[in-house]
């Protein structure tokens, strides 16, 4: 492949990517939450009230590819005794299973904090959810596009 191939292919790439993120904030309002999603958030907080806020999803907002998406979930929390972060959840709207993960957190872990990897099917919303000591529900959502797609059944 000669370097004009190359930089034909990458500008087509970059230009293809950014139709598909100005195609996305078109087609869907800012953080309009799916019925799917937004009934395992429910159900994760047994219906109680979620607030945006306190927790902090870390994401890239455009995924090359959907097999091993880096992400990281934190939560604002003193983590004391009186006031600690119990679990930091995963959720999504368009994989097979909506609930990704659960990290189950205690007074003495001393930061509400985790990275992994996920999987994600195609472009969609990522929504994570903190239950805290008092038991509030804090949340906050992003929108990923996917450019190649995974968990995928044929």
């Amino acid at each position: 492949m000669t370097r004009t191939t190359r930089v034909g292919a990458r500008r087509r790439s970059v230009l293809h990517a950014g139709a598909a993120l100005g195609l996305a904030l078109v087609l869907r309002p800012a953080h309009a939450v799916s019925d799917d999603l937004r009934a395992a958030v429910t159900a994760f907080a047994r219906g109680a009230a979620v607030r945006e806020g306190r927790v902090l999803l870390d994401v890239a907002p455009l995924v090359e590819n959907g097999n091993a998406v880096p992400v990281t979930v934190s939560a604002q929390s003193p983590m004391t005794t009186a006031d600690h972060v119990v679990a930091l959840a995963i959720f999504n709207e368009r994989n097979p299973q909506r609930d990704v993960v659960v990290f189950r957190f205690g007074p003495r872990a001393g930061r509400a904090q985790v990275a992994t990897r996920i999987r994600l099917a195609t472009s969609q919303q990522l929504v994570a959810v903190a239950q805290m000591s008092d038991g509030s529900f804090w949340s906050h959502t992003v929108d990923v596009i996917v450019t190649l797609a995974a968990c995928v059944e044929p």
